[in-house]
């Protein structure tokens, strides 16, 4: 038996895209099953990968590299194929699933791959259950006016209908089905009881604070800073503003990355659930990173802003603090 394989992501803070791309590589081949997962940000580290997802800003399916983060990525599943009609920007797990999605579904139901099932079921589940994982990591609303861009249907209403007994099965069990669905809802329930009790409702004295000393970050009152940006801080920042009176919005919040020993800047949206934010980074500096972005905003040890401009990064406090400024006040 040879080296197992590895499959390569970012660490830090992560997200159900390449989550999602990791778990179905798994199902992609025999030699994927057992796959190491590797989280870092560290190239040399990654490029002893065989496959690489949602990081080191390459797309290059031949040499298996599947980043969505790089300014020159614009791809959607009809761009790769114009016999798909979806036009949703692709994240890792979209990626992944375009290139390994016929052999996933193949190998999990035993089916032959150039069969017309695989291929009926292939574009029921890019169209039901992958676009909208593309679409919220890549910061696109499900509307555009009375435009649907596309449905959510992985919400929990969604998910204990699907526990109902199927129409097929010969002898359903309704009772154990209702007892699965209460689990399921009872944990999501606890879940969220949890967060909201013991993580979320703390973090509003932060907020709080941030928000008071607002003034002592800069003289606009715009920027607001955390010693640790892990907190939930934007449905409290509402709240606050309103409640404590602050009469110029809050447009930026800075803090350090304590895992990759930088700083972030993120954007303060238009509402706590929107992708729209009252002021994104400049547009000229999305998709950049390193060097080509310090270059282009004149400030030194910037790392990326991403495509959407709603948040970057900088080695430095002094570094992300002028990437907001600069973008409060452009010259």
């Amino acid at each position: 038996m040879g080296p197992k394989v590895k499959i390569g992501t970012h660490n830090g803070t992560f997200h159900c895209d390449e989550v999602l791309a990791c778990s179905l590589l798994k199902h992609a081949k025999p030699e994927y099953k057992n796959a190491e997962i590797v989280r870092s940000r560290n190239m040399d580290i990654l490029n002893e990968c065989v496959i690489v997802v949602d990081v080191g800003a390459v797309y290059e399916p031949s040499c298996h590299r599947y980043d969505h983060h790089q300014r020159s990525f614009n791809h959607t599943m009809n761009t790769l194929n114009s016999e798909y009609p979806w036009t949703i920007k692709l994240s890792s797990a979209g990626l992944v699933y375009f290139h390994f999605g016929h052999e996933i579904i193949a190998n999990i139901l035993k089916l032959p791959m150039d069969s017309e099932e695989v291929k009926i079921l292939y574009k029921k589940l890019y169209e039901n259950f992958i676009q909208e994982i593309d679409a919220i990591d890549n910061g696109i609303e499900p509307c555009e006016g009375s435009q649907h861009k596309y449905q959510i249907h992985t919400h929990l209403s969604a998910r204990v209908k699907h526990l109902n007994p199927s129409w097929n099965e010969p002898n359903p069990d309704e009772t154990k089905c209702f007892e699965k669905a209460c689990q399921l809802v009872e944990q999501e329930f606890l879940d969220r009881l949890n967060f909201y009790g013991k993580i979320w409702l703390p973090a509003r004295d932060i907020v709080k604070s941030a928000v008071q000393n607002r003034f002592s970050v800069h003289s606009s009152g715009e920027i607001i800073e955390f010693a640790n940006g892990g907190c939930p801080w934007k449905e409290h920042l509402f709240e606050l503003e309103e409640s404590l009176k602050v009469e110029k919005p809050i447009k930026f919040v800075i803090y350090p990355e304590t895992l990759n020993k930088a700083w972030r800047v993120q954007c303060v949206s238009m509402s706590p659930f929107s992708y729209e934010n009252r002021l994104s980074l400049r547009k000229e500096w999305c998709g950049l990173r390193e060097e080509e972005l310090s270059k282009q905003s004149g400030i030194d040890d910037c790392v990326f802003v991403h495509m959407s401009g709603f948040t970057g990064g900088n080695k430095t406090r002094e570094g992300v603090l002028q990437m907001a400024l600069k973008t409060l006040n452009p010259e």
